[in-house]
């Protein structure tokens, strides 16, 4: 089996998600994924895709991520790890699509204006 490779991106975090065959190791910038990633819930969202397509176990996964912070770092690996699972096999699309796991989140930070305290926020109206 040929190496597949995929982009995913969530807020400024940008992850290359690099799949083999194996034996289900995930690698994060060079560490294991439960010593990058600390908490349960980031652990999950990172083998939901995995557990989704019932192929727990089959790849392995190595990751390079850079950007933002570790929720949206772990979530740009899970758009990665979708697409590279879609592309392998198209029923897996099916199970995924209806999930949102296959759609890039285009919510990014607003701005700071010029004139304003933050990006919305205003200075304190004074009328005297």
């Amino acid at each position: 089996m040929a190496k597949f490779h995929a982009i995913g991106r969530r807020k400024s975090s940008v992850a290359r998600v690099y799949m083999d065959e194996g034996k289900g190791a995930i690698t994060v910038n060079g560490k294991d994924y439960k010593d990058y990633f600390t908490t349960a819930p980031l652990h999950y969202k990172l083998e939901q895709p995995f557990n989704l397509t019932e192929t727990t176990g089959k790849y392995d996964v190595k990751v390079n991520v850079f950007g933002g912070g570790i929720t949206g770092q772990v979530e740009a690996i899970r758009l990665g790890v979708s697409r590279i699972l879609s592309e392998i096999d198209q029923e897996n699309r099916a199970v995924l699509k209806p999930v949102g796991l296959l759609t890039r989140d285009p919510r990014m930070v607003e701005r700071k204006k010029f004139g304003q305290k933050k990006a919305r926020k205003k200075f304190q109206f004074s009328k005297r």
